[in-house]
């Protein structure tokens, strides 16, 4: 090969490869597409958080007045009245007649039942026949006792004109002695009679069945053919009771409070009531006693709360909580009104405390000033005003300024 074929090969290798070239441009290409992916995807992301809007919840701020009182112990218990009966007839009978049902009004002595009465009936006629007949008797002896004093005083007369002995005479004071006597017996009889009728009056009575007190008819126990009896009877035929009526006026609420802290109730302290079915409504009432006796197993003493009013929504047996309040002055030394917030909606930020505050959509950071924390509200010495809304138990996501939503 010559010197001229010589260059000529060298410069055919200094030319670059079209293949090479075109696969460089590719893997450019490949990179700048992935690095615009990443650059959208991070300014998406960007937009997205800084324009995503979070949920929340919030509470106000609450505003406590000067004589306001604050809870200082909290019970369970239930609705019950004071008069509650199990009416029950005294003797053993089958009903006849009844005139009740649940729901239903009743006053005092108002007839509720009948038994079947007719033995007894028929005793007291027996009896009234009797009584009848004992005063019969009493006034035929009256009559007659009458007819031996005008002989008596016959005799005397012609006694005195020695017409008759003095045998005849004693003959006939006797006669009139024995009268008054058998009158006397006469009598105690008939007053047995009258007795014996009233007794069975009342055995007659108590075949009909009457309230003791008025109240409403919360339990109808027997109906018309059952027999019932004042004592329970085997195999289960025979009722005790044909109705149970409860007084609607004596309703309060009873309640175990454990022994380690009965030294924060009194008689006369004020309770605020919630009934399970209705927990929006603060019912108010009052301690009425303390049971003077506790409960060994449990370890409890029972204590009675009277409402201050009663409403016909409060029902015997209602599941019940009550909060006994004790009375706390709550103005501050500047005479402004106690301020309290949600213990759950402040932050801490080493020695900074701070909420944040709810306004129009969006939610913005304030520092604050606390004071003393009791039964999860605490007091707030500076910072906020009555009614503010602040969020209640804020996520580490939310910023100042950031725009938020409230959760329903």
């Amino acid at each position: 090969m010559n010197e001229t074929d010589k260059k000529s090969f060298d410069l055919n290798r200094l030319k670059i490869d079209q293949n090479l070239k075109r696969s460089s441009l590719t893997g450019w290409k490949s990179f700048l597409i992935f690095l615009c992916l990443i650059l959208f995807l991070v300014m998406s992301w960007f937009f997205w958080s800084k324009n995503r809007i979070e949920s929340i919840t919030i509470t106000e701020v609450q505003q406590i007045g000067s004589q306001q009182q604050s809870t200082i112990l909290n019970a369970s218990g239930y609705v019950t009245p004071r008069q509650r009966a199990t009416v029950a007839a005294k003797i053993t009978g089958r009903v006849s007649e009844l005139f009740i049902e649940e729901g239903m009004g009743v006053q005092k002595d108002q007839i509720l039942a009948k038994l079947d009465s007719t033995d007894a009936q028929r005793e007291l006629d027996l009896a009234r026949a009797d009584e009848i007949a004992a005063n019969a008797s009493v006034a035929d002896l009256k009559v007659n006792r009458d007819e031996a004093e005008r002989n008596l005083q016959r005799l005397k007369a012609l006694f005195v004109k020695k017409i008759i002995s003095e045998q005849e005479m004693d003959s006939a004071q006797t006669s009139l002695d024995s009268l008054n006597a058998r009158i006397e017996s006469a009598l105690k009889q008939a007053e047995t009679a009258k007795a014996r009728r009233k007794v069975y009056e009342q055995n007659l009575d108590n075949y009909t069945i009457r309230s003791p007190f008025p109240g409403i008819v919360v339990s109808k126990d027997a109906q018309i053919g059952e027999m019932v009896s004042p004592i329970s009877a085997g195999g289960g035929y025979t009722r005790t009771g044909i109705a149970t009526i409860v007084d609607m006026d004596s309703l309060e609420i009873e309640v175990d409070i454990n022994e380690s802290y009965i030294a924060r109730v009194i008689v006369g302290q004020k309770v605020e009531a919630t009934l399970d079915a209705y927990p929006d409504w603060k019912i108010p009432a009052s301690v009425r006693t303390v049971i003077p006796t506790a409960d060994r197993q449990k370890a409890t003493v029972k204590v009675r709360i009277t409402f201050d009013a009663l409403d016909p929504r409060i029902l015997p047996d209602m599941g019940i909580k009550v909060a006994f309040l004790e009375d706390e002055k709550t103005e501050t030394d500047a005479g402004r009104p106690k301020l309290t917030v949600k213990e759950s909606s402040i932050l801490h930020d080493g020695d900074k405390t701070y909420v944040y505050v709810y306004d129009s959509g969006v939610i913005e950071k304030c520092e604050i000033k606390t004071g003393t924390s009791k039964n999860g509200a605490t007091e707030i010495l500076s910072g906020l005003n009555a009614g503010d809304k602040v969020v209640d138990k804020p996520s580490d996501r939310l910023k100042d300024g950031m725009k938020v939503k409230i959760l329903r």
